[in-house]
């Protein structure tokens, strides 16, 4: 048996709460809250705690969809993201920058959010951007 700890930050919302991720044998078990982080001072709230368990789901995506012929289909990233890119410029062309609206996520960090609302703002043209930590 080979056992890791790896410390890292949590992923469930941007407080930059310090945890240590428990590795059995290549896999991820748990995880402990880090004991030096003045934001979690050895504590987690029940989020981190069940943080990991959504990387082994059934359930969980691990290759982008597309729509085509009205059912989603596995793609390549590259397509994906060409397909997303056409479609705002085609939004924006056609109804304006502020046809198109954005929800940043509290699972997101700080700068991952500064960076969705420096894309609404520089990159669309627009300011309908939102948070869900305010709803």
């Amino acid at each position: 048996m080979r056992f890791e700890s790896i410390p890292t930050t949590c992923i469930y919302c941007g407080c930059g709460c310090s945890v240590v991720l428990q590795i059995l044998d290549g896999k991820l078990t748990g995880v402990l809250p880090g004991k030096t982080n003045p934001v979690n001072d050895g504590s987690l709230c029940i989020k981190g705690w069940t943080s990991h368990e959504f990387v082994y789901s059934e359930q969980r995506l691990k290759r982008p969809l597309v729509r085509k012929n009205g059912a989603f289909v596995e793609t390549s990233w590259e397509e994906a993201l060409g397909v997303v890119a056409q479609s705002l410029k085609k939004i924006k062309e056609e109804s304006g920058p502020d046809s198109i609206a954005a929800l940043a996520s509290a699972k997101c960090t700080n700068e991952e959010n500064y960076l969705m609302q420096k894309f609404m703002r520089a990159a669309i043209g627009t300011n309908t951007i939102d948070h869900c930590a305010r709803l």
